[in-house]
């Protein structure tokens, strides 16, 4: 693995704000403008900051996994009574609204279990070609490292900037035309640093490599556009989405998915089959060995509705101004240490001086409080910032200032307890 120098002495200090192109700083004030805490039955009396790590299910996710098991059930793309017909009918459709969300078209959409599922397939059947390596960058999460170890990839590494991003300016001198991809998190699971992703395709292109995007954390929370980044691969996943767990989406170019052999053999990817021979179908279905998760489809295609409803845009405005605000409390405590960009999508990594994150995530949970405390799957990273974990407030559309009060009245306990 070639690594150059990652460490960036401000990486972690205060630092300068990320702005994306287009867009403005969102003012704390407006934190409970959406108002939709009541639509999430799981959440009532308590205060959840995971959603990076999984987002809760409002009602009309959990409504549409409820009638699709309780009444509308039948197998897909088998069946030719009625309600098979219409089973195989709303899945589709759920493929054309998952492709919809990043501005792709349904053919060029696979449902896989996830979007860690998504990254494996597109490492272990893309052709290398005369190339054999892959560009990745300093905060990527293990489910971008380790598929391109397992099929064989050589890892170049990208710094980060002082601010907590991928440094395309050292991307841009580091690609060759030995990089068959550039897999990068379009936002950062840990510092919510939000990629340039035109730039990242331009650098991609510009040495005939392809782009992978991770959009785990940028699909629930921004607009996406694949045509209009440029991006040749794009996953995500539908738990991070506010949909159902085991359901995720890997959008690949036309063209490219043509190109690619089947990863997994067995029903519904098959053309014909006789023992000397096989042919399969075309993608999408080549890649969807097996009966799919039918009703994971439908409960994604719900959230995607829920979501469009209120606005991807609003939702992200709604995030922006929760992370101001929870950043300015926070640095005013007085012993929390912030990682990460002042403007960030959602998300929130900080430090208790002399505490270890296990520590505050268990006190805060008595508290009412939930957050993520760990390494959060990437541990290159945690090795770039010189800790072993931090401490993770993610916010979502039910997120409001009454969460950050209680996180902050949370922290001074752990401070209390811990001196």
């Amino acid at each position: 693995m070639n690594r150059p120098d990652l460490v960036t002495p401000a990486l972690s200090r205060g630092l300068p704000a990320f702005r994306e192109e287009g867009g403005s700083r969102v003012e704390p004030g407006t934190t409970d403008a959406l108002a939709v805490r009541d639509q999430f039955p799981a959440i009532a009396g308590w205060h959840y900051l995971d959603s990076a790590v999984s987002a809760q299910k409002p009602q009309a996710v959990i409504d549409a996994i409820t009638r699709a098991y309780a009444q509308d059930y039948a197998s897909v793309h088998r069946g030719v009574y009625q309600r098979s017909a219409d089973m195989t009918l709303a899945y589709e459709a759920a493929r054309a609204r998952a492709a919809n969300l990043i501005g792709g078209a349904a053919d060029e959409v696979i449902f896989t279990r996830g979007a860690t599922e998504a990254i494996n397939l597109v490492a272990q059947v893309l052709r290398k070609e005369d190339r054999s390596r892959v560009l990745l960058s300093a905060l990527e999460h293990h489910s971008n490292i380790v598929p391109w170890q397992l099929a064989g990839y050589d890892i170049d590494v990208v710094p980060l900037t002082a601010d907590g991003r991928i440094d395309l300016d050292a991307a841009e001198r580091m690609i060759s035309d030995q990089h068959r991809v550039v897999a990068f998190a379009h936002v950062s699971n840990v510092l919510g640093s939000i990629l340039d992703g035109n730039r990242a395709a331009e650098i991609a292109h510009s040495k005939g490599a392809l782009l992978l995007l991770d959009g785990c954390q940028s699909a629930p929370r921004l607009a996406v556009d694949v045509a209009a980044i440029g991006a040749d691969f794009y996953a995500y996943s539908g738990h991070k989405l506010y949909g159902p767990t085991g359901i995720g989406v890997l959008w690949g170019r036309k063209d490219l998915l043509e190109s690619m052999p089947p990863w997994a053999g067995g029903g519904a990817m098959i053309d014909r089959v006789t023992f000397e021979r096989t042919t399969f179908m075309p993608p999408p279905q080549r890649f969807e060995a097996g009966t799919p998760h039918i009703v994971g489809g439908i409960g994604l295609a719900a959230a995607i509705d829920w979501v469009e409803a209120i606005g991807v845009k609003r939702l992200h405005a709604h995030e922006a101004a929760l992370v101001a605000e929870c950043r300015e409390r926070l640095r005013g405590l007085g012993f929390v240490r912030l990682f990460g960009p002042e403007e960030s999508a959602g998300i929130v990594s900080f430090e208790v001086d002399g505490v270890h994150p296990h520590d505050v995530g268990t006190i805060l949970d008595d508290a009412g409080v939930a957050i993520r405390a760990g390494h959060h799957c990437a541990q290159p990273l945690m090795d770039l910032l010189g800790v072993p974990a931090t401490c993770r407030a993610s916010f979502a559309a039910h997120s409001d200032s009454s969460d950050i009060d209680a996180l902050v009245d949370g922290l001074s306990q752990v401070k209390r307890i811990f001196g």
